[in-house]
This record gives structure tokens, sequence and C-alpha cells, in this order.
């Protein structure tokens, strides 16, 4: 597969989850245009609005470190069915990566490849605030 090295980076990831409260393990790699690699999970807290989710760690990781171009995230969990990226993720990877390739890849290691555009088909983006 393509995306093979991501989806193996995102595994990783996985075990580095803090979800003490859902028990929701999800890890994230995201990868640049440069073919650098950007890893995340999901990081609970008891005032469960300040979690913050695998994609958005990983994204935010990239960014930080000055990159803006990417080519693909890819997204696992420990469930049997594919996990897709919440709402807010879906709004933040088209702000900050485009319509990029979506790996989900699920707990038997089957993996599913979709355009974030599929994901998110309406988006609120920079076009929407220019009136």
């Amino acid at each position: 597969m393509k995306y093979h090295n991501l989806v193996k980076a995102a595994r990783k990831a996985i075990k580095f989850s803090y979800s003490p409260y859902s028990r929701f393990r999800v890890g994230a790699a995201v990868l640049t245009a440069s073919g650098k690699i950007y890893t995340g999970c999901n990081i609970e807290n008891s005032s469960f609005s300040l979690t913050i989710c695998a994609e958005r760690t990983a994204l935010f990781k990239a960014v930080s470190e000055r990159h803006r171009k990417f080519r693909a995230i890819a997204i696992v969990s420990d469930n049997k069915e594919f996990t897709p990226p919440c709402g807010a993720c879906r709004q933040v990877m088209l702000e900050l990566a485009g319509d990029i390739d979506v790996i989900l890849s699920n707990a038997n290691g089957n993996t599913k490849i979709v355009k974030l555009n599929t994901l998110l088909p309406i988006p609120f983006d920079a076009k929407t605030l220019k009136h």
C-alpha cells in the first residue's frame, strides 16, 4: 500500500493515547509534502471540551515546525469499524492541509482511502469569510 509507513506511524502513536475516560484510543500521522511524518494521539481531560483529537495533535505539531503543505493523514483506532475524523478535525484538516488523502485503518488492519472533500463536502473556509 502506498501509505504503509504512514499507517504504521499512526498505529505506533495510538500507544501514547491518554484516554482514561472513553478508553477510545486514536492515533494519527500526517505526511508533509517534503516527506516528513508527524504523529499524534488523542489526549483526554476530565473537562471533555479540553480534549484534543489525534488528528489535530499531529497537524498542530507539523505546523508548529513550519510545515504548511501536506499529502495525507492516517487515522487508526482500536475499533473494528473505520474511525473517521470528527467535525472539528475535518474543519482543521481542511484549513491547514486542504483536500488531502485521508487513510482510515481499523483494528483488523484494513484500510480505506478517501479525499478530505468527501468527508467535508461544503466547508466553511476563507472564501466564506470574504463578502
